[in-house]
Parts: C-alpha cells; sequence; structure tokens
C-alpha cells in the first residue's frame, strides 16, 4: 500500500507540472536585464559594481574556473558516500551509500524542472517558476547579474552541486534505520520546500536574508553555504534524529565504523572538492577565488589540530576518525567567512570550529541522549552556525571592498544580522523538517522494522550485500 502511494506522488508530480498553464501557454518569460552586481555571496560576481557597466560578456578565464568548480563540488557528494560509508556497520554500507548517490539523480531533475527557478528567479518567499523547465536559462550571462562573466547554463550547474550535497548531508542523521522509499521521499519535499527558499532568501533576488537588497530583513554575510547547505541540514539532521529515535541496541551494544580507510578517502575529496565549494563561490577566477581558496585550506587545518588535540587531552588517544571529522567541521566553518575573512581569521575560526565540533559530538550527544549516527547536527549544524555568526565578527572590506565590515572592524551591527539569519534558517528549516517528516511517516513510513534493521539495509532495502568476499575467494 505505501509503495503505491510513493508511486503515485512522484507521478503527480509530474504531471503535475507538465499541466502547469503557464508552461502550456508558453508564458515563461524572461525578465529584463539588471546591470548593477555585488560580489558578497554565490550568487554573486566578483567584479564591483561600475558607474555605468557595459553590457555583460562571457570571460573564458572565468568560465573555465566555474567549469572546474562546479565538477569539484559534484566530486563532493560521491566523497560524502565514501566519508559516511566507511562509518557504519559493514550491513548497511550500500545502502547508506546510496543516499548520496541517487540524490545526485533526484535532485538533479528537480532542479531542471522547477529547483533552481524557486531559488533565484526573482521572488520574495522564493523565485516563482519563470524559468522552470531551465526556460530562458542559456549561455549568455544570467539577466540578473548573478554571475556576469560566465553563461548562465554553467551558473545553474555550479548551484545545482549545493541543492545535491545539502540533503545528502542530513542522511547521517538517520543511517542504518531510515526506509529507502521514505528517504527518497523525503527529499524531493525537503529540496522543494526548504532547500529552494533557504536559498532563495539569502542568494537570490529579493531574498528577505540577502545582504545588499533594500527589501531584505537581514543582511546576512554567507559567501558559500555557512546557513543555506549547512545550518539548515544540520537543524534538520537533528529533528529527524529525535523523530525516528535510537538505532536498535545504541548505547547498549558497539556500533563501531566498519571501514575507517574509506572514511579518510572521503574525507580527503571533500576537502579537494571544497575548494570548488568556496573558491568557486567568487564566480570568478580573480583574487577573490584565491583568497577563498586559501583561507578554505588553513580553517581545515586549523580544524583537524583543534579537534586532534582535543581528543587526545580528553581520550588519551588521537584517532584517524577524530581528525577526519575535524577537518570537516572546518570546511563547514569557514564556507560562509571564505569570502570576507583574512588567513588569520580562518585559522582562528577553523580552530574555534574542532573544539565546539568535538564537544558537541561528544558530550553533549552524551548528555542529551539523541542518536545522530554519524553527527550531522554536530560537525554541520554546529559549525554552520558558529561559522555565519563568526562571519560577523572577522569580515572585513580588505577582503572584499563590496561587503561590510564585521565586529573586529567597527561594525557590531553585522554580528546581529548574522544572529537573525541563523535564528531564521533553524526556525523555518526545523519546522519544516518536522511537517514533512510527518507527512512522510503517516505516508510510506519512516523507519524499518527491528528486524530490517538487525538484519542491515544492504539486504532489506536493497537485496545486495557491499562486501562478497566469501563467494570472490571461492
Amino acid at each position: 500500500m505505501r509503495k503505491s502511494v510513493i508511486a503515485k506522488f512522484f507521478i503527480g508530480w509530474v504531471v503535475l507540472l507538465l499541466a502547469s498553464p503557464a508552461v502550456l501557454r508558453g508564458q515563461l518569460e524572461m525578465p529584463p536585464p539588471e546591470t548593477a552586481v555585488s560580489e558578497v555571496s554565490a550568487a554573486v560576481p566578483q567584479e564591483a559594481v561600475a558607474a555605468e557597466p557595459e553590457a555583460p560578456s562571457t570571460d573564458t578565464g572565468d568560465t573555465a574556473w566555474l567549469l572546474v568548480s562546479t565538477a569539484l563540488v559534484m566530486l563532493m557528494t560521491p566523497g560524502l558516500a565514501l566519508f559516511y560509508g566507511g562509518m557504519v556497520r559493514r550491513k548497511n554500507v550500500l545502502g547508506t551509500m546510496m543516499h548520496s548517490f541517487i540524490l545526485i539523480a533526484a535532485v538533479s531533475v528537480i532542479w531542471a524542472l522547477y529547483g533552481y527557478s524557486l531559488a533565484f528567479h526573482e521572488g520574495s518567499f522564493w523565485g516563482g517558476f519563470g524559468w522552470s523547465f531551465l526556460n530562458g536559462v542559456g549561455m549568455e550571462p544570467d539577466p540578473y547579474g548573478y554571475a556576469g562573466t560566465i553563461p548562465h547554463m554553467l551558473f545553474m550547474a555550479f548551484q545545482l552541486m549545493f541543492a545535491i550535497i545539502t540533503p545528502a548531508l542530513i542522511s547521517g542523521a538517520f543511517a542504518e534505520r531510515m526506509k529507502f522509499s521514505a528517504m527518497l521521499l523525503f527529499m524531493v519535499l525537503w529540496s522543494t520546500f526548504v532547500y529552494s527558499p533557504l536559498a532563495h532568501w539569502v542568494w537570490g533576488k529579493g531574498g528577505m536574508f540577502r545582504f545588499g537588497d533594500d527589501g531584505a530583513i537581514f543582511g546576512a554575510l554567507d559567501f558559500a553555504g555557512g546557513t543555506v547547505v549547512h545550518a539548515s541540514s544540520g537543524v534538520s539532521a537533528l529533528v529527524l534524529a529525535l523523530l525516528i529515535g535510537k538505532r536498535v541496541g545504541y548505547g547498549r551494544e558497539p556500533i563501531i565504523p566498519h571501514n575507517m580507510t574509506m572514511t579518510l578517502v572521503g574525507a580527503g575529496l571533500l576537502w579537494f572538492g571544497w575548494f570548488g565549494f568556496n573558491a568557486g563561490s567568487a564566480v570568478s577566477s580573480g583574487g577573490l577565488a584565491a583568497s577563498a581558496f586559501v583561507v578554505t585550506h588553513f580553517a581545515a587545518a586549523a580544524a583537524t589540530l583543534s579537534w586532534t588535540l582535543a581528543e587526545w587531552i580528553a581520550r588519551g588517544k588521537p584517532t584517524a576518525l577524530g581528525a577526519v571529522s575535524g577537518a570537516v567541521a572546518g570546511l563547514v566553518a569557514i564556507t560562509p567567512a571564505s569570502g570576507f575573512v583574512t588567513p588569520m581569521a580562518a585559522l582562528m575560526i577553523g580552530a574555534a570550529a574542532g573544539m565546539v565540533c568535538f564537544w558537541t559530538c561528544t558530550s553533549l550527544k552524551l548528555k542529551l541522549g539523541y542518536d545522530d549516527s554519524l553527527d550531522a547536527f554536530g560537525v554541520h549544524g554546529v559549525g554552520g552556525t558558529l561559522g555565519a555568526l563568526l562571519t560577523g565578527v572577522f569580515a572585513t572590506t580588505l577582503v572584499n571592498p563590496a561587503a561590510t565590515n564585521g565586529l573586529l572592524y567597527g561594525n557590531p551591527g553585522q554580528l546581529l544580522q548574522q544572529l537573525g539569519a541563523i535564528a531564521g534558517t533553524w526556525i523555518f528549516a526545523g519546522g519544516m523538517t518536522l511537517i514533512i517528516a510527518k507527512i512522510v511517516d503517516v505516508t510510506v513510513g519512516l523507519r524499518v522494522s527491528e528486524e530490517e534493521e538487525r538484519s542491515g539495509l544492504d539486504q532489506t532495502q536493497h537485496g545486495e550485500s557491499g562486501y562478497n568476499l566469501e563467494e570472490a575467494s571461492a
């Protein structure tokens, strides 16, 4: 019964889109071009605003860098699959990796049909359907000035890779116990009703949190997704972990990673891909991209060391799992700040992220007793929130003249702007996640049975095993 419900949902979803009156009548129109541009986030170009700008034209250097960056960010999702896959038990490795892999396909289709339009077309709550089916998204620069020197189609593809990895991050919270059908249905709804609106609020023209937008409630600095990607996914992960409940045997039976070498390889791919994530968000190949590249690396390095040191002191031994977790925490924390801070500030942000996220994933998690399987909340929710706050402290126009200064450079008001955007993200993402999860639970059910969980999701959800070593050697 529940399988028929999910099948009907996806069929109805496609039919509804295809039957849209605007599509049938061919009324999807391109808005008039805008000339003003800014360089404060992933949704804006590098060059400063000119008094009388020329018509935008494609720059081959910028285009080449964004093509590379798009590929780097795409690589992060398979990297995440390895990172998460190594941390679960052997019987769940394929099921866990499948979460990330299937989302590459599902979110790509959503983005082409309507997701990109909802996120980046002009609007208030979200952008509307003016660019649905990629109508008007071609090889010329976009008409809003998000990316004035690269093809609009490339900007769309670059943003797609962010839309893919964000819901994949959430899957770390419910690893080893959620139905595959429920996961897929939840992620389709979450991408539509949480990610696209949040991306629009922070980066889209007319967005409620967009820095420099006259109609914004809060002017948040978020260069590459501290609120949009990490805080939203982390808070949603916590809500799901609490709603689904703990894994069978959690706290009573040993639940340990089955392949830490896989996790280390995944972490390395994430670190590598993050250069495209942050430096690519300059949407050009100039100095701002170079600055974002450098601070990304330094923050990750500092966080790796601070987590390792904290763990060494607290537990007597430094672990590989701790080192890679620290690296990811630093990468998360620097993401919103990467286009606004100096290398020395990046070291401080990374060091803070390593220690705070270590405390969250160990002491706080143990005290509160929730089962966030792979610490999606502890690393992404807390790390993204911390990074967004510290952006309001360390941001400086010496790095990005088109942005603004933070607390340390004489502008305490920006910290309040960051706080407002973070609070809005937490409330919206958490509340919507609860509603969507309840809908999914009623329709297809969120959790596998206890028997299926003990057998493992690889066999019960996919009819496969991650390792068939005995058969191979026979």
